[in-house]
């Protein structure tokens, strides 16, 4: 390659590749700092700045979108961003009441996941967490937890529940017929489903993703 990335620099310059290979454009770098849970989007622009320096990115001043992947890179570069070695998966942003969790209109994007975890993009979607219920499982507002909807679902699995409308991640309970959604943090109530309730399984959380500074 050009010059060595670290990681989060290579990390970077895959999702941008990514987000240009699938929306058609580039990121905004309040965007990418959103994506990696950046504190401030400086931190983003440094990384950005540093790929610029090192002859991976194109930039241009004073443009909100004004990334772009220089054109010219060896095969060592290509290889960094070939997408063969792994799958492409959806990523669902706000779930949109009345909708299929994976309607359109819930995506925002999508990431890479290795094909040693997924084999292929119908096995696994990714879902951006809203909230603190389930920190003391190790998962986080702004974590992207990968779902899978073909597996099977038993006592205390983390799983994505749709309760009338709207998605949840809870660890799943169910004793005598009754259904129960925990949380994992004291400040949340448990979830009883009720028979009038509109619940459905989305799948079973098998993974977690996080971005660190």
């Amino acid at each position: 390659m050009k010059n060595e990335l670290t990681e989060r620099q290579n990390e970077i310059l895959l999702f941008i590749a990514n987000y240009i290979g699938n929306i058609g454009y580039a990121p905004t770098v309040r965007e990418i700092a959103a994506h990696f849970g950046f504190t401030s989007p400086n931190a983003a622009k440094k990384h950005i700045e540093m790929l610029h320096k090192k002859g991976y990115l194109n930039m241009s001043s004073n443009v909100s979108r004004g990334i772009s992947i220089k054109s010219e890179m060896n095969e060592d570069f290509e290889s960094t961003i070939n997408t063969s070695s792994g799958v492409n998966i959806p990523v669902v942003g706000r779930v949109a009441a009345g909708l299929p969790i994976l309607a359109e209109e819930n995506l925002e994007g999508s990431i890479i996941i290795d094909s040693v975890f997924v084999r292929t993009t119908d096995d696994c979607y990714a879902l951006k967490v809203k909230g603190d219920s389930m920190i003391n499982a190790g998962i986080y507002e702004g974590d992207i937890v990968v779902v899978s909807p073909k597996k099977a679902v038993t006592n205390h699995d983390i799983i994505v529940a749709m309760v009338d409308g709207e998605a949840t991640v809870k660890r799943y309970m169910k004793k005598d017929g009754q259904i129960s959604l925990i949380p994992e943090n004291d400040a949340f109530k448990v979830i009883e489903i009720k028979p009038t309730s509109d619940f459905s399984i989305a799948g079973k959380v098998v993974g977690v993703l996080r971005w660190y500074n």
